[in-house]
């Protein structure tokens, strides 16, 4: 049995579930494949995009960046997590070899923990990796004591084999081996009229989809809902008052993507899946910017070149009356006429398959 070992990084949702979107398409196609996830996101998570089995190994390798919600970052406390991590980096590698080789693994794929890199080369294993940056560029910008940290990370990928590199992305120059890959994401569960049917959704009412990630964010000024009466809006947030124009739809494992396809638009933050998969569905994004996070700036761009798109402040989204729901969408640039390749997955599951092979 071809074993395939996927290290997630310790950050929010959005890497365990882009990461999960593939894994779920490869499964699908070559059902023999076993798949040993390393992560610390939730099983529940996962299994919301893996329908098949796979073993849950619950690790962490690196931080991410700690938050207090989905905008907002805590450095002090990153950098204190990443001192423990690497405090412990010998015993940490040690252990995970010995793991993989009891496992018989043959390949691993990482999104995208610098460590795992190491992890292969001292067992001997080749590392692939996708995502659209990398740790390293995030804490260099921060400057300071960061830098030794984002020197040490770039060192660490570059002993990676292989790099899917995903749009919207940084250079991610540390990695010796790029290939260019087009948008990953799930798709769609559930007709639109079976959604508006379960929910009592009206079809020809404006509808907008509020999703900010796993974090969600503080306080989110919902007695703005009332001033759109003639709206509809869905959420995620099992907290959030029931408002006469205000759904929840946290139940029956539905996910934003399956709720794209009834909505006229998102307001939600720069996310990498999130927006990956309002492109691939079509719906118009309402992107707040995000201060302090490098990769939202790459994000934002593709919303620009890619996306009906509206671009808002957290003070519109927090202080104002949320009068840009009146506003018309900017149209994308499209990238000087490039098209954008809506099919990352495949491209990734075929290089893994001809692997096995």
């Amino acid at each position: 049995m071809p074993t395939l070992y996927i290290a997630i990084t310790n950050h929010g949702f959005g890497h365990a579930t882009r990461t999960a979107s593939v894994l779920a398409e490869l499964q699908k196609r070559s059902p023999d494949i076993k798949l040993i996830i390393a992560t610390t996101a939730p099983r529940w998570l996962l299994e919301e995009y893996i329908e098949g089995d796979f073993v849950y190994h619950q690790r962490v390798f690196d931080v991410g960046v700690i938050q207090v919600d989905s905008l907002q970052v805590d450095r002090e406390a990153t950098f204190a997590a990443w001192q423990q991590i690497r405090e412990h980096q010998a015993d940490l590698i040690a252990a995970e070899v010995k793991f993989l080789q009891k496992q018989q693994v043959d390949l691993i794929f990482g999104d995208i923990p610098p460590m795992v890199a190491e992890i292969a080369k001292a067992a001997n294993i080749p590392c692939w990796m996708a995502g659209n940056f990398g740790w390293d560029f995030i804490y260099r910008d921060w400057g300071g004591k960061y830098i030794e940290l984002a020197d040490w990370i770039s060192e660490t990928y570059s002993r990676c084999d292989r790099l899917f590199r995903l749009p919207f992305a940084e250079a991610m120059s540390s990695f010796p081996n790029i290939q260019d890959v087009g948008l990953t994401g799930a798709k769609p569960k559930h007709s639109p009229e079976y959604l508006r049917e379960k929910f009592n959704l009206d079809s020809d009412r404006p509808t907008a989809l509020l999703t900010f990630g796993g974090l969600s964010l503080q306080s989110i000024p919902y007695q703005n809902l009332a001033n759109f009466s003639d709206w509809q809006f869905v959420t995620f947030d099992r907290d959030a008052p029931d408002l006469p124009n205000l759904t929840k739809a946290n139940c029956d494992r539905l996910r934003p993507v399956d709720l794209m396809v009834i909505c006229d638009r998102i307001i939600t933050k720069p996310g990498y899946g999130t927006l990956a998969e309002a492109l691939r569905v079509g719906t118009p994004v309402v992107c707040l910017t995000r201060a302090g996070f490098l990769e939202a700036e790459t994000l934002i761009d593709g919303v620009k070149n890619y996306a009906e798109h509206l671009i808002i402040s957290p003070q519109d989204f927090y202080e104002g009356d949320w009068s840009f729901l009146n506003d018309a969408f900017q149209h994308p640039d499209l990238a000087n006429g490039k098209q954008l390749d809506m099919h990352g997955e495949a491209t990734i599951n075929q290089a893994i398959l001809d692997y096995f092979s």
